[in-house]
């Protein structure tokens, strides 16, 4: 992962995954679905309409894993040895076996999700919610581990990156109690878009600088353009999230006017004088007036 393909790729991926986590939150909250279960149009009955209850976040999980672990094995010449043969032995690679352990955590997540949803009798959401959070918490603890060696650029980079991981953390926590809030799968997605864009422009920072020389470390205006640069990448997967909400909105309000928010078909409101709450209330106001006309028949001599 030391290269700019080893940052490029693993960023892309989150950023692929929080666009479609994005464009799930926000036709979730247009048509007031839920989260963890959400609705699906029929389709038609067939050898092919299992296909379409697949887990696609956990297929993407276990795809983009698979590939990065033989990017990393390849990119070592003579394989990933754990050991070398010398006396006394010492550990070989440690940064490589780092990302390969963060790989196989990938893996073995999206694993856990088509596991959930595809293969056992019934969903078990806290299993899904579990594995992503315990995969978090070993991230942070890799990454936190990764930058001991490192100093000035990469390390203000990296500082950023552990920043943009601990907050996901915490949220993917939180929502082990509260898996079905809105708010909380809103800042997850910003998150998760967070750390694959600030990926990608980690891999042009310090692989493939755009003016050809590279970084300074001992330069304080490269180090403060770099928290500058952070703060676009917030302001910009901002404005993506609220564009995606914008034209989901758009486009379920406008091209499929059969999927409508819940909210219509359960409390449908009464416009006009002949509802059936207007004539609730008549047949009440009736009720009350032939009591009283009952009440003065019997008091009268």
């Amino acid at each position: 992962m030391g290269t700019f393909i080893g940052h490029v790729y693993p960023g892309l991926f989150l950023v692929f995954y929080g666009l479609y986590q994005a464009i799930v939150v926000s036709k979730a909250a247009i048509l007031n679905d839920s989260l963890l279960y959400p609705s699906c149009p029929p389709r038609n009955k067939g050898r092919w309409a299992r296909l379409w209850k697949i887990s696609c976040g956990g297929l993407l999980k276990m795809v983009t894993g698979s590939i990065l672990i033989a990017y990393e094995i390849s990119c070592v010449t003579g394989g990933l040895k754990l050991m070398n043969r010398e006396l006394p032995p010492r550990f070989m690679y440690p940064k490589q076996w780092q990302h390969l352990t963060m790989f196989i955590l990938l893996t073995l997540n999206g694993c856990v999700d088509v596991m959930s949803k595809n293969l056992l009798p019934q969903r078990c959401v806290v299993l899904e919610k579990g594995t992503l959070v315990l995969t978090f918490y070993v991230l942070l603890l890799l990454l936190v581990s990764h930058v001991q060696d490192s100093t000035g650029v990469e390390l203000h980079i990296h500082s950023l990156l552990i920043l943009v991981v601990f907050l996901l953390m915490l949220v993917l926590t939180v929502e082990l109690w509260a898996p079905e809030t809105f708010h909380l799968s809103l800042i997850e997605t910003f998150l998760f878009l967070m750390m694959g864009s600030w990926l990608i422009q980690a891999a042009f920072i310090l692989y493939r600088p755009v003016t050809g020389y590279p970084w300074q470390d001992d330069d304080i205006s490269d180090i403060m353009f770099i928290t500058t640069f952070f703060c676009w990448h917030v302001m910009i997967n901002a404005l993506c999230l609220l564009g995606i909400y914008g034209v989901s909105s758009f486009w379920h309000r406008c091209h499929s006017p059969s999927l409508k928010p819940t909210w219509s078909k359960e409390a449908p409101r009464d416009t006009s004088t002949g509802g059936p709450l207007y004539k609730l209330l008549q047949e009440v106001e009736q009720a009350e007036k032939d009591e009283q006309v009952l009440l003065l028949s019997k008091g009268s001599p």
